[in-house]
């Protein structure tokens, strides 16, 4: 495991941020960690990144105990964007990565391999007040990257980039994952939690409410629901054996009481002779689960 909560808890005077909260996020894997705002999400990600301690529990980074050494092992990108606007941008960079532990001259290196990756070679001497909001992102982006950590952590890293640049982003993070650096994403976007991850964590009032893999959770989600396409007219008798939900846009969907019973379903359509042209599960989308989750665990 890259990480390792392990029975963290975080008090702010007499509200309890985080309770209790246990997971692990897989080396090498795209990690989702989500909830509704105010959630603990936050006081979780500052505490992994030490700007803040637990009052109770541990965190590992790597199997290591959180230390000094741990920020230069990590990236994060706060939703809230952290550049100084005054300065230029080349200099911001080099003074970012240097705090992170590399050289002056390592640094430049891979401040220039980023920005030729960009096309932004001509950036250098601009300040960062002079450049668009996604711009600003695309910067905010490589002082999080620079230095190679072990673990990324991207809060709504698509925020204010258009479909062209939040396609780059994407990209790049990709290609990050598949050279072994481990992902924690953070977003209130569910399609891009399907998208983009393996594994989630859902904090709802500080508490783990669930955890598991994307394909795992959607499968346990599921309510036997199946869309059928056909133009024929479906027998007079067809509603009194099955569960049909009202047809829209030429399809019906059934609910069945079991999984196995889609074997059955779909041999009665061939014994009346209909033609079907589309037979499939319908699983949940993760905005549906998140919902359904968060409003169980709200008392």
């Amino acid at each position: 495991m890259i990480l390792s909560i392990q029975n963290v808890t975080k008090r702010y005077d007499k509200h309890t941020a985080v309770d209790n909260v246990t997971f692990d996020v897989p080396k090498g894997s795209v990690f989702g960690l989500l909830g509704p705002n105010g959630a603990g999400k936050t006081s979780l990600i500052r505490m992994i990144t030490t700007i803040t301690g637990p009052d109770e529990g541990e965190i590992r980074l790597d199997g290591e105990k959180l230390n000094d050494r741990t920020p230069e092992q990590i990236g994060y990108m706060p939703e809230e964007r952290g550049l100084y606007k005054k300065m230029k941008v080349g200099e911001h960079l080099m003074y970012l990565a240097q705090l992170k532990g590399l050289s002056e001259k390592n640094a430049r290196k891979e401040i220039n391999t980023w920005f030729e990756k960009f096309e932004i070679t001509d950036w250098w001497n601009k300040k960062v007040e002079e450049l668009s909001k996604g711009m600003q992102q695309k910067i905010q982006f490589i002082t999080t990257v620079v230095h190679k950590p072990k673990l990324l952590i991207l809060d709504e890293p698509f925020s204010g980039l258009d479909p062209i640049n939040t396609t780059l982003i994407k990209d790049e993070i990709r290609a990050l994952n598949e050279a072994g650096i481990s992902i924690i994403f953070s977003t209130h976007r569910m399609e891009q939690v399907e998208e983009m991850c393996e594994h989630i964590v859902l904090i709802n009032r500080g508490k783990n409410v669930l955890f598991g893999e994307v394909n795992t959770i959607k499968n346990e989600f599921k309510q036997n629901l199946y869309r059928i396409e056909t133009p024929d007219a479906l027998p007079a008798d067809f509603g009194e054996k099955f569960q049909v939900i009202p047809a829209s846009n030429g399809y019906i969907t059934v609910q069945l009481e079991h999984e196995n019973q889609s074997g059955d379903l779909l041999r009665y359509l061939v014994q009346q002779n209909i033609h079907v042209t589309r037979f499939q599960e319908i699983l949940p989308t993760f905005n549906e689960i998140f919902i359904r989750r968060v409003e169980e665990t709200q008392n």
